[in-house]
């Protein structure tokens, strides 16, 4: 499930309308998410959200416990999404959600059959947002860095996070989510909690140590107030900063280089993983990087790269 999920993603559904073993069941199930699967708060409260509009969604066909439900209830829920204008995207999720669901039911004594197992979910699609070229990310850091040059503490941390973002492709909750400790600058790699609180180690180049190194010595040391704890980035009041004021930094830095495509930091995770396909890394590596569960998640970056090879042999090759 995606850290930035669609604003259709979560259901208008009251679960106090639901019928009381219903209810009883969807909050075990909640804390079975939170306490034994370790999940994000953003990602438990989206799965709850689907079961509970599917739960709703039975309940109104007449059931009135999690047995009730049937191939055909979860099958007309999906089409009842789709009748809303539900992006493929979220009925594909929604159904994955579903499937987790009963599943789970039948795993733990719940109900007698799996129900989910033959339910079928169209295939989202899977576009990936624009990239920075080379030459536009040197840009935007350098930007950047002409605004830090008076020392602020605020424009230190900017380009810091700027150079961490794209030399590591780590994902916006988890730059936010980093503590002092987990850089270490003898081998120039950072710790990062991912999805699942997967812990991976992923390299910086020196460029990023430096941003860094100034960022710590510099500029930290003047946001940090008595609750700041160990965050290595700091918002202007010493707390964690987050992760909409990181979105609402990387969109406007990237508004200063002439051309470039507006994206998020999101973006720049494509862009890290593109570059480094674009050098010669294998698939298996930026796999490791990016902290993809399945390689056919990072093979979606050799289109990328394809089509870049594509234009660049149709714009230069005088028989293209």
């Amino acid at each position: 499930m995606s850290p930035e999920t669609p604003a259709d993603a979560v259901d208008d559904t009251d679960e106090r309308d639901l019928p009381e073993p219903m209810a009883r069941v969807l909050g075990e199930y909640e804390r079975h998410l939170v306490s034994e699967r370790d999940l994000t708060a953003h990602t438990v409260r989206a799965y709850t959200s689907d079961v509970a509009g599917l739960l709703e969604h039975a309940s109104r066909l007449g059931g009135t416990a999690v047995t009730d439900l049937d191939l055909r209830t979860l099958r007309s829920w999906l089409a009842k999404q789709q009748t809303l204008g539900r992006s493929r995207t979220t009925l594909a999720r929604r159904a994955t959600a579903a499937r987790v669901f009963t599943a789970w039911l039948v795993r733990t004594g719940r109900a007698p059959v799996d129900v989910g197992a033959s339910l079928g979910s169209p295939k989202a699609h899977k576009s990936l947002p624009p990239v920075l070229r080379a030459d536009e990310a040197r840009d935007l850091i350098a930007a950047a860095a002409t605004l830090a040059d008076d020392g602020s503490p605020v424009g230190l941390r900017d380009v810091a996070m700027l150079e961490l973002l794209y030399a590591t492709g780590i994902r916006v909750g988890e730059l936010v989510g980093l503590d002092v400790d987990d850089v270490d600058r003898d081998r120039n790699v950072v710790r990062v909690f991912g999805k699942g609180r997967k812990e991976r180690s992923v390299p910086f180049g020196r460029p990023a140590a430096r941003a860094l190194d100034f960022w710590q010595r510099q500029g930290r040391p003047h946001l940090l107030v008595e609750g700041s704890g160990p965050a290595l980035f700091l918002g202007t009041r010493g707390k964690r900063i987050d992760q909409r004021a990181v979105r609402t930094l990387v969109h406007r830095r990237i508004a200063e280089v002439p051309g470039a495509p507006d994206i998020g930091p999101h973006g720049l995770r494509h862009t890290a993983a593109t570059h480094l396909l674009e050098g010669g890394a294998d698939l298996r590596s930026v796999q490791e990087l990016l902290g993809h569960a399945s390689l056919a998640t990072t093979q979606l970056y050799t289109h990328v790269t394809t089509d870049r090879l594509r234009r660049a042999y149709q714009q230069a090759h005088p028989r293209a």
